[in-house]
């Protein structure tokens, strides 16, 4: 297994802390990595995303979505209503889950839908008007002389 020292990267950046965090926390978790459910995640615009997520044997009360400051949780809890049941094969999971999407800043939720056995969530980012590059004019001094002078 390759480590990878991330230290010079928090040295040589300022204000990337939190991309330096996410990967350092990506790279040592691999091995609980988490597969259960299936889901996809899909670019719908160029600010615009879709998480799908196989739900299958969950009604909409089973479901929950939050968002939490830069995190999105997906959980769900199924009733144990199969109790009386007797199944000769049981391939169709509805163990109980929750699943943690890390969100880039002013990345919201704008909808929730569940049909077919498949959640979609739709995520759109919303930077802030104050937040958006604006052009500053540069302004022409007259003489660089005066200005040294006047400073000291």
């Amino acid at each position: 297994m390759r480590t990878f020292d991330l230290a010079p990267l928090y040295r040589a950046t300022v204000g990337f802390d939190q991309m330096a965090e996410m990967m350092d926390r990506v790279l040592s978790d691999n091995a609980g990595a988490q597969t259960y459910p299936p889901y996809n995640i899909e670019k719908t615009g160029d600010d615009a995303w879709a998480i799908e997520i196989a739900v299958a044997g969950f009604s909409d009360e089973d479901l929950t979505v939050e968002q939490r400051e830069n995190a999105l949780v997906i959980s769900a809890r199924r009733a144990d209503d199969d109790a009386d049941r007797k199944y000769l094969h049981r391939g169709i999971a509805t163990r109980a889950f929750e699943r943690r999407f890390h969100l880039a800043d002013h990345v919201r939720v704008e909808a929730a839908h569940h049909a077919n056995g498949m959640l979609v969530i739709e995520l759109k980012r919303e930077v802030p008007e104050a937040l958006k590059p604006r052009r500053i004019e540069i302004q022409a001094t007259g003489n660089t002389v005066a200005h040294q002078i006047a400073a000291e």
